[in-house]
């Protein structure tokens, strides 16, 4: 038998090492890698969604392959856009004990091809359809949606997302109930704005004095981890005497994670000023980012809150929680929907608007006083929705503020 030098086991090992590690992954394959290190915190972690910015040696990579280093596994990796930098996104699906920590080792190329889209967004022309695998998760209408009744065409509306579905398939938002045709499934839309002087209203369209409107579909795209896609929303102004006119340019990015025993999505919402006038959001205990919850709740009994603060339809109005959870029966279950509120948002914790007899509620930020959006400022706004089946938690909902508000720290490390 031939034995090797220590030299030749020495290029051995090294040869070899990747690809004990790795499968079939090889150097030459794989390219420059970094470690790094996921903290979980003060809170135990599952099913959070990680991101850090892009390592600046990656800057140009379009995909990236990461693998933990306890167990050898390839965790499905994905960038995104974010503002000028883009970051770097996954899933820790795997339990992770509050104050532990999870080493990975972060690569370029990979070795068995494009990951699968677990995440897929599809326009079908007037619609951008998003699913996590095979399930709909929801629909943002880019085409106008016309009101049932061809006498309140005022009605007519887009640039929102309905149907919303809950993960057993249940459509759990609502969409030109009789009570308040001007709601409309998940919207943002401010309800007094003052502009050149003159009061305008984007929220009840019947008053005719404005309206909020899809511009356009900027992108979309599926992936492993996420599937999302960024429209332009029009705000627009019809009190002036010369035509309407947008007084404000909104972008609506939307991320759908791929988790599909409870769906988990983010809207990020960015405000500027149209024209070189200031737009002012007048103060009123209403407007803002809002949902619509199912007819089948119509009414005191068949519908409830749940706060962060442990408050509900009864005392939660106006109060200043960090979340908000809306649930009620659908068919023979119970099912809900909650919306985490940033803490990065203006007025944090905003206030709500809680209604005690219609399925609805808004995070009011102009409850407090007026505020005024000034040209070549921004105004961005951002909340995470949760969509369940079965009855509210409130530690589930906690944990999942906790994650958005304070996530998993990573840093890049030496060596493992």
């Amino acid at each position: 038998m031939k034995i090797r030098t220590i030299r030749q086991t020495l290029i051995y090992n090294l040869a070899v090492l990747p690809m004990i590690l790795f499968g079939c992954l090889t150097v030459s394959e794989a390219g420059p890698g970094l470690y790094l290190e996921l903290a979980a915190g003060k809170q135990a972690r599952q099913n959070c969604v990680v991101s850090i910015p892009v390592p600046e040696i990656f800057k140009n990579q379009k995909h990236l392959t990461l693998f933990r280093l306890d167990n050898k596994r390839e965790i499905p990796v994905q960038i995104g856009q974010a503002g000028e930098q883009n970051e770097l996104v996954w899933i820790l699906r795997d339990p992770l004990a509050a104050g532990a920590t999870r080493k990975y080792q972060l690569l370029t190329g990979g070795a068995g091809g494009p990951q699968t889209e677990q995440v897929t967004v599809s326009d079908d022309g007037e619609h951008l359809n998003v699913k996590v695998a095979e399930k709909p998760v929801l629909t943002y209408n880019h085409a106008i949606v016309k009101a049932p009744r061809r006498d309140e065409a005022y009605y007519d509306k887009s640039g929102y997302i309905h149907p919303l579905y809950t993960p057993s398939g249940k459509v759990i938002s609502d969409d030109f109930n009789p009570d308040h045709a001007h709601q409309h499934g998940i919207m943002l839309s401010w309800r007094k704005i003052i502009f050149e002087g003159r009061e305008n209203n984007g929220w009840d369209q019947k008053s005719q004095l404005g309206k909020v409107e899809h511009n356009q579909v900027n992108s979309f795209s599926g992936g492993p981890v996420f599937g999302s896609f960024t429209t332009t929303i029009d705000h627009v102004d019809l009190t002036k005497q010369s035509g309407p006119v947008t007084m404000l340019k909104e972008t609506w990015r939307v991320r759908v994670y791929a988790l599909d025993e409870q769906f988990l999505f983010d809207i990020r919402s960015t405000q500027k000023c149209a024209t070189d006038q200031p737009v002012t959001i007048d103060k009123i205990h209403y407007g803002g980012m809002t949902v619509r919850g199912h007819a089948d709740w119509h009414g005191a009994d068949a519908y409830n809150y749940l706060t962060s603060e442990g408050k509900d339809k009864l005392n939660g109005n106006q109060s200043r929680p960090a979340w908000v959870e809306m649930y009620g029966r659908l068919g023979a279950e119970t099912a809900g929907i909650a919306i985490l509120d940033h803490p990065g948002n203006f007025r944090f914790p905003q206030p709500v608007r809680l209604h005690p007899t219609m399925p609805y509620f808004c995070f009011a930020v102009a409850a407090l006083d007026p505020f005024t959006i000034e040209p070549g400022k921004t105004f961005v706004s951002r909340y995470r929705y949760y969509v369940h089946d079965g009855k509210p938690n409130a530690e589930q909902d906690q944990r999942l503020w906790e994650d958005y508000a304070q996530p998993p720290q990573v840093k890049i490390i030496s060596a493992p």
